[in-house]
């Protein structure tokens, strides 16, 4: 059981970031389910509710913050959300190292997408609806992609995991 629950986070960040790169979409119920696994594992690691409530009000930062910048069209309502899952998961003690890297990851991201998309889109390539919409100039950058990788990249020294890896 310990194995299924310090992979649960894992699962869904690949889920996450598979569903933006292929969907340009981050499903609410995905969302809903990393935060239920929060509080079932928490509950289960015997997390003290102080940390819980320091995780919530981190997490709720998060997703202000989040829909500040949805509101300015600079990312995605489901990145935002996501953004918040994540938050609740790793804590206030890392929501700073976790933002960078989804800054620096993000920014590699939208510079590649950007730069492939100067390329012609090969007839090959073009048959998958998905490489089609990523190449458009006119679409968005799926940035979940960099925040499930950044919260993979933090994962390992969150408290969550310390106590199931223990």
């Amino acid at each position: 059981m310990p194995t299924l629950a310090l992979l649960f986070f894992p699962f869904a960040m690949a889920l996450a970031a598979s569903s933006d790169l292929l969907t340009m979409r981050i499903s609410n119920r995905l969302v809903l389910v990393l935060v239920a696994g929060f509080f079932i594992i928490a509950l289960a690691v015997n997390l003290p509710l102080q940390q819980v409530a320091m995780h919530v009000t981190a997490a709720v930062i998060a997703l202000a913050v989040g829909f500040a910048f949805f509101a300015f069209r600079w990312i995605g309502g489901g990145d935002a959300k996501l953004a918040a899952a994540t938050t609740l998961w790793l804590g206030f003690g890392l929501t700073l190292p976790y933002l960078v890297y989804a800054a620096l990851l993000g920014g590699v991201l939208t510079l590649a997408l950007l730069t492939l998309r100067g390329f012609p889109l090969t007839p090959f390539l073009a048959r998958w609806p998905w490489l089609e919409r990523l190449h458009n100039k006119k679409s968005g950058i799926p940035y979940g992609v960099a925040l499930a990788a950044a919260g993979l990249l933090t994962y390992s020294n969150s408290t969550i995991y310390q106590l199931l890896s223990a």
